[in-house]
This record gives structure tokens, C-alpha cells and sequence, in this order.
């Protein structure tokens, strides 16, 4: 049985279990969700805050059909269901992490689990999907969310390296990308198509070969998610045929490794390196063009965590994008003491090491028609170098639009609503 007191300062509430959570009058007035003070349409509160008083008291407290009513001086009314008081309890903090309903488990893998269980789905499920909650869209950033990357397969591209037949393969890559949220728009640009030519003073240009990364390590805000599709790939136009190697001899597969996976290796095998990893600002930068010159607002470490729970939430590495370390001093917890220069390389070693793990990197040969997105926060990704022609499309979307769609699509707006 619920039950409900209330003094000059809070009101109390005893749930059925025994705890009894405490909420401030001023909190209480601040948060009501009535049309007046909180906008039914737009979700955004209506409220002058600032014409509270500071010691307001509740003029009456009621429990009536699992809701609270509270009349205040004024005798305006507010009304908070007990599901929503104890979901939002913070004296004490009943839910340690929200929103904890409307997010969903994750699989971490290495590769025997991700080949076994590989994620996929179509280019004409997604299309023809009409995005509601259930929708073959919610099955793919769900695939997206539990593995950090789905593979899509029908995909339309062109069958030459021709101006027009590539504009047929990026038109419908664009359209795949856009079907999920808006494309975020960068130093890069928006949706881009790129060759080994170094259009972009990027080593992402080239043909050389590049570890296992995430990108935009020089961002304050990395891309969430990362788009890749091959558009095309071959000798090239002046190869003989007594030199023309079978496609697999081309190069240029792809790497993966899911972050957390190898996180949680570290954290196991050596938890030096990955408190190293998880206290070192590490600076970078993307300073290859002229017009540009980037770097993060400060330096972040490789493994950002939550500061309520610790759970990790994004992996940040990429060693070919990162900046002169001079900062060893500059430790996001000042508590626990500088770190030592050989101490730092000691834990990237460690961390590289897992990286290349053949039972943890994960590579596979991209093929036209077959697409690839993943979690850039969570996934790493790289490129084994080639040879030949071969040009490449897609895009980057942010986290939060993203991770919006996926909420929205597999458990619908009410729950999510009701995690605010």
C-alpha cells in the first residue's frame, strides 16, 4: 500500500516495499505536467520557474486510483501519477541510470560470435518499410544497437565505374542513409563518394592501409553512425589480362572490432592499461586541408563511462589522427595521480595488441550491393590496403538522431515519453 505525508518543506510517499522517497515542494511545482505549465504538443514546459517561491508549500496532498494530487497556495492543482514519482524518485535514487526502459541490450562479440550470428537485412525491407514501431526499420537499428553494425544487402549500384552508374548507386545509397535520419554534414561534406586520390588530404583517400579506428577523434562530438558503401572496385582501366588478379586479391577488406568487446578484454587482462585509457585526454586533430585545422574542446580518453553508472559508453581511438601528447598531467580524475609517459604507451600497446587479435578483428571483403553501417561510438573500423581502381560512398548520422529513431521505432513514443 502507497502511502503520502507531506510537511512545510517536501512531500513524502512510502511505497509498498518500504522506501520512502522525498521530493522538494519547489521541485514538485517546478515539474508539474498539467496543459498550463507543460505543453501537450510541443513537450516543452510552459512555466515561469523564477515566479516560484523559493519556500513554497503544498497546500493540500492527496492519493487517489495510483496519482497524487497536490493543491498549492495559489490552488492550482498538479497531478503525478506513482509510476512517474518513482520512476523520477531522487531522495533516493531508486533507478540509478535513466532512460533504462526504452534502450535495450546489447551483444558484444568477437568474430566465431558475430559470423554466427550475423547481422543483415535488406536494401528493400528498409524501403518499403513504413517506419513504425515494429517496422523493418525498427529491426534494423535494433540489429545496429545489439551488434554496433548490420550489414544491407540489395543495394542498387551501377555495373561500370561510370559517372552515370555510380549517380545510380549513390542516389540509392543517400536515399538508404536518409531513411534512417538526417546526414550530418562535415569538413568532408554532406554524403560523399571518394577514390584513392586524396581529394581530401585524409588518409581515408588513399590505398594505404589503416588500422582498426573510430572516427572523428578530433571532434567534440564524433559521428554516431558510419555508412560505407563499394561502389565499385577493379584493376582499373590500363590492366592487362595476363595481370589481372582474382577480386580477392585486390585488397582493401574491411576491418572490425567491436570496441566494447575489446574494452572489456583490456579491463580484464590488464585494469592498468584500461584506467590509463580511461583517465589520459588523448588530443587529435584533422588538419590536412588548408581551410581546416580541428581539434576537440579538450582532449578525451579512449573510454568515456557514464558518471552515474561507469558503464561505458563510447570507445575514441584512432593513432593515426592523434595530436603531440604533452598533457600527462592533465588526468580527467585528479585524484588518482599523474600518469607516467612509459606508463601511457605501455597501455595503448596493450590496447593495439587486442585490436589485432585475429579472433577479435573481424574482416570482411565489401562488395558492391552490399552496404555496411555501424556504431561509430562503439565500433571500430579500418581498411587493408589495395590495389586497382575502387570508389567507395556514404555518410556519417549523429548519435542522438539516431538513437532517436531506434527508441522511437522499437518501443514507441508513449514509453519513450514517459522516460523523459
Amino acid at each position: 500500500m502507497i502511502q503520502t505525508r507531506f510537511d512545510k518543506n517536501k512531500v513524502y510517499i512510502t511505497w509498498p516495499d518500504g522506501v520512502t522517497s522525498a521530493y522538494d515542494n519547489i521541485w514538485l511545482r517546478d515539474t508539474c505536467q498539467c496543459p498550463e505549465d507543460y505543453h501537450p504538443l510541443t513537450k516543452q514546459r510552459l512555466l515561469n520557474t523564477f515566479a516560484i517561491p523559493r519556500d513554497i508549500q503544498a497546500k493540500n496532498v492527496t492519493f487517489n486510483d495510483q496519482s497524487v494530487l497536490i493543491v498549492w497556495p495559489d490552488d492550482h492543482e498538479s497531478q503525478f501519477t506513482v509510476s512517474w514519482l518513482r520512476q523520477h524518485s531522487y531522495a533516493p535514487q531508486l533507478d540509478q541510470v535513466k532512460p533504462a526502459k526504452t534502450v535495450g541490450v546489447q551483444m558484444h562479440w568477437d568474430v566465431a560470435k558475430l559470423k554466427s550470428n550475423l547481422p543483415e537485412i535488406t536494401f528493400d525491407e528498409i524501403m518499403t518499410a513504413d517506419g513504425s514501431v515494429g517496422s523493418s526499420v525498427a529491426s534494423w537499428t535494433r540489429l545496429i544497437h545489439q551488434y554496433g553494425c548490420c550489414f544491407i544487402d540489395g543495394v542498387p549500384f551501377g555495373s561500370t565505374d561510370s559517372p552515370e552508374d555510380n549517380a545510380v548507386g549513390e542516389s540509392a545509397t543517400q536515399a538508404l542513409v536518409e531513411r534512417l535520419a538526417y546526414i550530418r554534414p562535415t569538413h568532408y561534406g554532406g554524403f560523399w563518394a571518394f577514390t584513392a586520390d586524396l581529394a581530401k588530404n585524409d588518409t581515408a583517400y588513399t590505398n594505404l592501409d589503416l588500422g582498426s579506428h573510430t572516427d572523428g577523434t578530433y571532434w567534440s562530438d564524433p559521428p554516431g553512425l558510419q555508412l560505407f558503401h563499394l561502389l565499385h572496385h577493379s584493376h582499373g582501366k590500363n590492366a592487362s589480362s595476363e595481370n589481372i588478379n582474382a577480386q580477392s586479391e585486390l585488397g582493401g577488406e574491411t576491418r572490425l572490432v567491436d570496441g566494447f568487446y575489446a574494452a572489456g578484454l583490456l579491463r580484464q587482462e590488464s585494469p592498468q592499461a584500461y584506467n590509463v585509457l580511461s583517465r589520459v585526454g588523448i588530443p587529435a586533430h584533422s588538419a590536412g586541408e588548408d581551410g581546416v585545422c580541428i581539434v576537440p574542446s579538450y582532449p578525451r580518453p579512449v573510454f568515456e563511462h557514464h558518471p552515474v553508472s561507469g558503464e561505458l559508453v563510447q570507445v575514441r581511438w584512432n593513432n593515426d589522427d592523434r595530436s603531440v601528447m604533452d598533457n600527462w598531467g592533465q588526468i580527467t580524475d585528479a585524484n588518482k595521480g599523474e600518469v607516467g609517459v612509459v606508463e601511457f604507451y605501455d597501455a595503448i600497446r596493450a590496447w593495439y595488441e587486442i585490436l589485432t587479435r585475429p579472433e577479435v578483428e573481424y574482416i570482411v571483403k565489401l562488395v558492391p550491393g552490399r552496404a555496411l553501417i555501424f556504431d561509430n561510438w562503439r565500433v571500430l573500423h579500418g581498411r587493408k590496403a589495395f590495389t586497382g581502381s575502387r570508389r567507395m560512398c556514404g555518410a556519417y548520422i549523429n548519435r542522438d538522431d539516431y538513437f532517436s529513431r531506434y527508441r522511437l521505432t522499437n518501443f514507441g513514443r508513449d514509453a519513450v515519453l514517459n522516460d523523459l
